[in-house]
């Protein structure tokens, strides 16, 4: 059988809310009932002290030979207590000899008017309190070095079966004892425990109230969590959970929303790769369609016999043949981007040097101007920046005008490279997709030499460089390359 959340919490709280206060309140009745008899038994003491005080001097004439004192001391006893014993072991003692009692106890005098507490009444057969002195003799009849000098224990009444303390003073071979009933002490104990008991009931009640409402308050939230988590699988990536307060519950939440976010982020970057994973299908398969096209066309006319023909479609053939290979290339260089797998073969590049070079093999038929300031020199693959520099350069010649401009500037931790034409510029509408994939400036799916891979390629040869790829208008479209001073490994 399995508890809910809510049946666990408030079982632990009440477990530990009971156990707590049985603890607490066995503890306080235990300190109570300790203080409470240390004091009656203080009391105690201080009665017998003062009876005992008054009457042993008739002891101690007795033992002089008075026969008159003994019978005094007991009705002084008789007039102040109302269950004594006056017990000795050798009445032939001395103040000389100090001998705690050996053998039976002898009672000298005895007198016992206890409380009957069953019927309310007098004892009308006292009972004998000879066993229950028998039982603590160890303790109270012992030697002591004056009257002053009190004993006292705590015993069960063999007889009776109640619960007695004994109190006891010594006089040479004489022992005044002295017994109160516990009865009416432990009744006043009972009652206080049974009150204890309540309130700890009421703790307990009380305990188990919080943990129900504590419980409901823990489980909502996590109500809350789950029913988000659940609608979250079902596709409803826009669900939050409020975050209420600074506890482990609203750490939950936010939490939870955070990976809301993060699963949200994830399926719409998913669905974005989607989608310009269909398009470039699509964007592949049109500019596959328009070479292949021209190239079918142009093997049904060499059948003419027309060598002014053949030669002309020869020639387009082989256009047709260098274009598709160019963009099988690109492809297969974005491929490997895609799958990061394109390697980087980092060596310290001159970057003017490389520029010039890329000039004379990317456009060497237009006017380029080349300037330098500052230490241009970068650890960089070459041939990744060479074909950065060369698409361009090429982007520029096919979309803007001359006179193109090439700076290379070196900062403290980077190198840029501008290439700028005095061109029309980049269109407001162009900028955001601009480096995307199969994005030509001309906006229509012409027949042009470019494949709308040559930007988006740039860029991703910055990128893996750890540099970045910008473009802006300034007279013309200016396009801006970053690198770093090193490239990471």
């Amino acid at each position: 059988m399995k508890f809910g959340l809510r049946a666990r919490v408030t079982a632990a709280v009440v477990v530990v809310t009971t156990t707590a206060t049985a603890v607490m309140a066995f503890s306080a009745a235990k300190i109570q009932e300790d203080d409470a008899l240390d004091r009656f038994t203080a009391a105690a003491k201080t009665s017998f002290g003062a009876m005992f005080g008054q009457a042993w001097p008739h002891l101690e004439q007795s033992m002089a030979g008075s026969t008159r004192a003994l019978e005094m001391f007991s009705q002084g006893m008789d007039k102040a207590a109302a269950d004594w014993m006056l017990v000795t072991s050798h009445p032939q003692l001395t103040n000389d000899d100090f001998k705690a009692p050996e053998g039976p106890l002898a009672v000298v005098k005895a007198s016992s008017q206890s409380h009957d507490w069953a019927t309310g009444a007098e004892n009308a057969a006292p009972p004998d309190r000879r066993a229950a002195l028998e039982s603590v003799r160890d303790v109270v009849l012992l030697r002591t070095t004056g009257p002053e000098k009190l004993l006292s224990a705590t015993t069960t009444d063999p007889a009776t079966g109640r619960r007695l303390l004994v109190v006891s003073g010594n006089f040479v071979a004489y022992w005044v004892v002295q017994f109160f009933d516990l009865t009416t002490f432990e009744q006043d104990l009972a009652v206080q425990r049974w009150k204890l008991g309540w309130i700890a009931l009421g703790v307990t009640v009380f305990g188990v109230a919080a943990a129900v409402f504590a419980a409901g308050r823990i489980r909502r939230p996590v109500l809350r969590v789950a029913s988000a988590a659940r609608d979250l699988g079902g596709g409803a990536f826009d669900v939050r959970v409020p975050v209420k307060g600074r506890d482990e519950l609203a750490d939950l939440a936010a939490s939870f929303n955070t990976m809301a976010d993060r699963v949200g982020a994830a399926i719409g970057e998913l669905r974005a790769k989607d989608r310009r994973q269909q398009r470039f299908v699509a964007d592949v398969a049109h500019d596959l369609r328009t070479p292949l096209a021209s190239m079918v066309a142009t093997v049904d006319t060499l059948d003419d016999a027309s060598p002014e023909v053949r030669t002309r479609a020869t020639e387009l053939l082989g256009t047709q043949t260098r274009r598709l290979a160019r963009l099988v290339e690109d492809l297969m260089e974005i491929s490997r981007f895609d799958e990061g797998s394109a390697d980087l073969r980092p060596e310290l590049v001159d970057l003017p040097a490389l520029v010039e070079d890329a000039i004379e093999v990317s456009v060497p038929e237009t006017p380029v101007q080349v300037t330098s300031t500052g230490d241009t020199t970068v650890s960089a693959d070459p041939r990744r920046v060479h074909t950065i520099v060369g698409n361009l350069l090429v982007n520029a010649e096919r979309h803007g005008r001359t006179p193109i401009t090439v700076s290379v500037e070196g900062l403290s931790d980077s190198v840029t490279i501008r290439v700028a034409d005095a061109g029309p510029g980049v269109p407001e509408q162009l900028r955001p997709i601009l480096f995307d994939r199969f994005v030509r400036g001309d906006h229509a799916r012409q027949a042009t030499e470019g494949s709308g891979l040559g930007l988006s390629i740039a860029r991703e040869n910055a990128l893996i460089h750890g540099g970045d790829l910008t473009v802006h208008n300034d007279g013309g479209a200016v396009f801006t390359v970053r690198l770093p001073r090193e490239s990471p490994a």
